[in-house]
């Protein structure tokens, strides 16, 4: 059993939080909770175990009120919590464990409260992950530094986990700007080989294009003189 379930062992009722946000474990997620049903979810979470449930569900392309049963979302753990004088508060929250919700559950809350289960990524070949995982990577920071170069920035180049390739699709699966739905494709999908192969192709698909908007962009600051290409690898 990984660390995930083991800290997710013996919740059999989760407090839902709908909101248009796919939650990936590991990353971190600032809320500010002002609604009353979310103020009580809040209490009631700081009163027990410090978990709440992020559940995808966007309002506004939905004629429901609140995500079908069977749903998938990502336990959030709070960590810290900063109260406002007025009721209010902003947490610090982070990912832990994606879910199913297989029912919701009638306690008299004023909040959603769904019956979980949890999952993760199977098992997989060692060496195929290591691949997707130094690709993604490698792909990843030929970005980070032409946008760093479009910036005219300095700042330090991101340190991404290649060693743990699971980890590595979370984070950068949170990191991209995507469609919701393919956010949502990449939240259930239960291998992290075809979370990273969709990953990379993205990534390769971005690129060349960032790469070619740096080239430009040097050669314009230096007045087209500069003979030099921008570093690539």
């Amino acid at each position: 059993m990984t660390e995930a379930f083991d800290r997710v062992r013996g919740v059999r009722e989760l407090p839902l939080f709908p909101l248009p946000i796919a939650l990936f474990p590991g990353v971190p997620l600032p809320l500010h909770i002002f609604e009353p049903r979310y103020r009580e979810m809040l209490k009631d979470a700081r009163a027990g175990n410090n978990f709440i449930g992020i559940s995808y569900f966007d309002a506004g392309e939905s004629d429901a009120q609140t995500p079908p049963a069977g749903h998938v979302g990502c336990v959030a753990e709070i960590v810290e919590v900063q109260d406002q004088p007025d009721g209010r508060a902003n947490i610090i929250t982070v990912g832990i464990i994606r879910y199913h919700i297989d029912e919701y559950i009638e306690r008299g809350d004023s909040y959603l409260v769904g019956r979980p289960t949890f999952f993760e990524d199977e098992a997989e070949d060692d060496t195929e992950l290591n691949e997707r995982a130094r690709e993604v990577t490698d792909l990843f920071m030929r970005i980070a530094r032409a946008m760093r170069s479009l910036n005219n920035e300095r700042a330090t180049l991101p340190d991404l986990p290649e060693a743990d390739p699971e980890r590595l699709s979370f984070l950068i699966a949170a990191a991209l700007e995507i469609d919701s739905e393919i956010k949502l494709d990449l939240l259930e999908m239960r291998s992290t080989i075809r979370r990273l192969t969709r990953i990379r192709d993205m990534l390769k698909e971005a690129a060349s294009g960032y790469e070619e908007r740096a080239r430009v962009h040097l050669v314009a600051k230096t007045n087209g003189h500069s003979g030099k290409n921008f570093p690539i690898g």
